[in-house]
């Protein structure tokens, strides 16, 4: 993969970089995750003093023997409340660098992984493995996230072609083809639920989105995924800059247009894969944190995506953390809390659209 030229990184420095610093937010945007990080570990129906939750985190995480200390808390900070934390936080990074990956390829700002369909195509893999009645694993690795994946290629995929047959290209008409593929994969995912009646319940579940079934297992499996996609999407964030001037420019320029776009689609789907996997059906992530982001810093892909990764990490922690206190000892599913806060945002997001096409 070759490095844009010269002269596009020039018109890339040109574009207004924001009104703050990548390079000061990042340390703050970290600092305030591990903040958020440490409430979601006090909080809780058995709230846990600040004392014994580091008391805790030091015996596993240095040599020091302080567990004792920390007497019953313990497993539930280590076993239970942290594993969630980190599956939160790591999916909702993943989630954030498809969609600013998502917008950045198709230069459309309305692209997400729940928007377009491809979270839609991911759960319909996934949900396939899991009322299959063959084993959902093979040689001990579980086959869900490569069945998420393969749903997620297949529905990016087909929103594309169908906003290119249509002669829609990327705009609008793509975020009306991913609605379309969206409602398709929903309906299928619906005859799996009436085929397979025995397991509907813990599939529905799944497929509402949450993380009370956090376990080190899964931030493993999440963490395997999601990490080769991000460093691929790193590696293309110049290039990502060098798109949102034009295809035709780029290709002039030197750069293989056809498959940077392939390489961060692919990338782009597993990272949304891979989250939907662990995590079930969560929208809007991939929208409201790219947007955030580039309010703050601007256009550039090497500033956005590392930040976007943060601000996702952080607003799916804090809603897990509403889901679950809000109206305790019940717990809301997380996706409804993010609907709460996307569907509004994207509404608001198509009337500015509008107002500027005007």
């Amino acid at each position: 993969m070759s490095a844009a030229p010269p002269q596009v990184r020039s018109r890339a420095a040109a574009r207004p970089a924001g009104r703050w610093s990548a390079l000061g937010l990042l340390p703050v945007a970290m600092a305030l995750l591990l903040l958020l990080g440490a409430a979601a570990l006090l909080v809780g129906p058995a709230p846990i003093p600040p004392g014994t939750v580091l008391r805790v985190l030091l015996a596993k995480l240095t040599p020091l023997d302080l567990a004792p200390a920390a007497g019953a808390a313990e497993p539930i900070i280590w076993q239970i409340r942290m594993p969630r934390v980190l599956l939160a936080g790591m999916a909702g990074a993943a989630l954030a660098l498809a969609g600013n990956s998502y917008q950045g390829v198709f230069r459309n700002p309305l692209a997400d992984p729940y928007v377009i369909g491809v979270a839609a195509g991911a759960g319909l893999g996934a949900t396939m493995v899991l009322v299959s009645p063959l084993s959902g694993s093979w040689h001990g690795l579980s086959l869900v996230t490569p069945a998420a994946f393969a749903g997620a290629l297949v529905a990016v995929a087909l929103a594309v072609a169908v906003a290119r047959g249509a002669g829609a290209g990327t705009g609008a008409g793509l975020v009306l083809a991913g609605v379309a593929i969206a409602a398709l994969a929903n309906a299928a995912t619906s005859f799996l639920f009436i085929f397979y009646d025995a397991r509907i319940a813990s599939v529905f579940a799944w497929l509402m989105g949450g993380f009370n079934a956090a376990s080190w297992g899964k931030v493993t499996v999440l963490a395997l995924y999601a990490v080769p996609a991000a460093l691929v999407l790193f590696a293309c964030g110049r290039l990502l800059n060098v798109l949102l001037l034009d295809e035709e420019q780029a290709r002039q320029l030197g750069v293989d247009v056809e498959r940077v776009k392939l390489i961060v689609l692919a990338a782009a789907s597993l990272a949304a894969a891979a989250a939907v996997s662990v995590s079930g059906l969560i929208g809007f992530v991939g929208l409201i944190a790219p947007h955030l982001t580039r309010i703050l810093v601007g256009p550039d892909h090497r500033r956005t995506l590392p930040l976007s990764m943060l601000c996702g990490a952080m607003l799916l922690i804090g809603a897990d953390l509403v889901a679950r206190t809000a109206l305790a000892p019940a717990e809301i599913p997380v996706g409804v809390v993010t609907a709460f806060l996307g569907a509004p945002f994207f509404i608001l997001l198509m009337l500015r659209r509008r107002g500027v096409a005007r």
